[in-house]
């Protein structure tokens, strides 16, 4: 049996009535066609069942279709609807999804950088552990955008948690916290000692004295070893860096005795799958996580695309807004001793 010859851009071209540079221009420079034009081609393509020559794409114009995304640790479940906002969005504009656990190591991310960079067009670097001059320099070798992290030179997209960290403080005192402690999160975390200048800001703003115990890594299973230090504290109200040291905290307080929100309570960051369920429901500030996603691959192509017409943006700051659940109460007469 002969094997079927595969469908060209001449194909669709003769299929569609229109010159196979227009077709060429459709499938891989969607915005330079009009959108009737546009989608002809793409149902003539799929009627044809053509696909892409990734390969000789690659040679003609430089380009490989594949963006590389990058996370500090993959079984994080912030990084899942981040994932989700820039697949979905690739998907859109044609190119595949790399997809690097950088296991929360800055030498890591730069080595994988340089290995893979012939075999992708950019990179979105989500969460960067590398300082920032090596940032800065990366960036001028591989068109980067990063993601909860700001770097001048390098375009970037933030989720203004810090900004956010303020309605925390704001809601504690109102329900008459006046000691509140910060469960302080990994040192090499740009938006961890962001959240904590915040934190000291609002506290000064509103005459409240603020303790930190940590640093502490993000996981779940580190929440014991933070509530503990919490207990240690005059606090009646603890802040974690985000949502799976908060989740640990709980199940620690629970362990100890420790009511929530009666003797203390507790604020999370980012939202993440979990959150709304776990024991009890936490409050936390709720981050545009998949947007943040589709928002950096967006800023990344308009990079790419030398030919827009449209002004390249440097920067994308994302609002985030506090979600009030019940680890959050009035502040206690007297904090009950720890069991």
């Amino acid at each position: 049996m002969r094997a079927r010859r595969a469908v060209t851009i001449t194909d669709i071209a003769k299929a569609t009535g229109v010159a196979p540079s227009t077709v060429s221009r459709a499938l891989n420079k969607p915005g330079r066609v009009s959108a009737a034009t546009r989608e002809r081609i793409e149902a003539a393509a799929r009627e044809l069942d053509y696909v892409p020559n990734s390969q000789a794409r690659a040679l003609s114009s430089g380009r490989t279709g594949t963006i590389a995304v990058l996370v500090s640790d993959v079984t994080n479940p912030f990084y899942f609807g981040l994932i989700r906002g820039t697949q979905q969005q690739l998907k859109a504009a044609g190119y595949a999804q790399l997809l690097i656990d950088t296991e929360d190591s800055g030498e890591h991310e730069a080595e994988m950088l340089r290995k893979m960079r012939r075999w992708m067009d950019g990179a979105i670097l989500t969460a960067s552990r590398l300082p920032e001059r090596a940032l800065a320099d990366l960036a001028a070798e591989i068109s980067l955008v990063t993601v909860n992290r700001n770097v001048r030179g390098v375009p970037s997209v933030v989720i203004d948690t810090p900004a956010g960290m303020a309605l925390a403080v704001e809601h504690l005192v109102s329900l008459g916290h006046r000691d509140i402690a910060y469960a302080y999160g990994p040192e090499n975390s740009w938006s961890n000692r962001a959240r904590w200048q915040a934190l000291k800001a609002a506290g000064q703003r509103y005459g409240r004295a603020f303790e930190r115990v940590g640093p502490f890594p993000r996981g779940r299973m580190f929440g014991s070893a933070a509530a503990d230090a919490l207990l240690n504290t005059r606090a009646t109200a603890y802040i974690a860096f985000n949502d799976l040291l908060a989740i640990g905290i709980l199940a620690r307080l629970r362990e100890r005795g420790v009511r929530v929100p009666a003797d203390v309570s507790v604020v999370g960051c980012d939202d993440i799958f979990g959150a709304d369920f776990c024991n009890p429901p936490l409050t936390t500030l709720t981050a545009p996580i998949e947007q943040a996603g589709r928002v950096a691959v967006s800023l990344l192509l308009s990079h790419l695309d030398a030919s827009s017409a449209q002004p390249q943006r440097r920067a994308v700051v994302l609002p985030t807004h506090l979600t009030i659940r019940e680890s959050t109460g009035p502040a206690p007469q007297r904090l009950a001793p720890p069991a």
